[in-house]
């Protein structure tokens, strides 16, 4: 089913801004910020995918589920958008572990 894959990373896109959303976390928090973590994180990334391809490092694999669109030579649609869920994933994470770092600081008092 030609598609599916990619529907897998917006919904899961979804679910994280909804967690964000939730808790204020990222996006919610500072939009501006998150917005320019993001095309930072996403731009690196990338590059690092381009580096491994030109190098035969990464290829593109077959699948089913895959769109078979292609942004380039082996780099297929549905990887920046990996990559923004990747991105989105990791600064949730760490500001939500921040977050609950300081509420246990606080706590435990000086």
């Amino acid at each position: 089913m030609p598609g599916l894959y990619l529907a897998a990373l917006l919904v899961s896109i979804a679910g994280m801004a909804l967690i964000d959303r939730r808790f204020r976390l990222f996006f919610w928090r500072d939009p501006i910020a998150a917005t320019i973590v993001t095309v930072i994180g996403v731009g690196l990334f990338v590059v690092w995918d381009l580096v491994g391809i030109s190098h035969g490092i990464f290829v593109r694999g077959q699948g089913a589920i895959a769109t078979g669109a292609l942004l380039a030579p082996e780099l297929p649609i549905e990887e920046p958008v990996f990559l923004v869920l990747l991105v989105m994933c990791i600064m949730i994470a760490f500001t939500g572990s921040a977050r609950m770092l300081a509420y246990v600081r606080r706590r435990r008092g000086p």
